[in-house]
């Protein structure tokens, strides 16, 4: 059991430490701010689950365990608030938005609503 235990820990671990290393390169990738924070937070989210899944199967079922669920249920439901507060930030004070952003505005003629 002990080695079950070891080898899923390690497997989500390196699920978690993967999708990390493909934030990076999102990061890197991406040339807009907000495009790097979706990339950013949407990796945070989903890699550090991943090693804290991993990490708790480490400890088995313990006062540790139940520690790092509570970190995982407060870091799963503050990442991405907190990160689109800052996107929000992001797309209120830069004045060169529409020309980072494409970004479609509907005319009165255009606009699917009219009857």
């Amino acid at each position: 059991m002990e080695t079950i235990r070891f080898i899923l820990g390690t497997l989500f671990i390196l699920a978690g430490l993967i999708i990390f290393i493909i934030e990076v390169f999102g990061n890197f990738r991406f040339g807009y701010v907000l495009n790097r924070m979706q990339a950013a937070a949407i990796g945070d989210s989903f890699g550090i689950v991943l090693c804290l899944i991993g990490t708790m199967l480490y400890f088995g079922w313990s006062v540790a365990c139940l520690k790092l669920l509570f970190v995982e249920i407060f870091l799963w439901f503050s990442s991405p608030v907190s990160s689109h507060l800052v996107a929000k930030l992001e797309a209120e004070t830069n004045e060169d938005l529409a020309k980072e952003v494409k970004m479609k505005t509907i005319g009165k003629e255009d606009d699917p609503c009219k009857p």
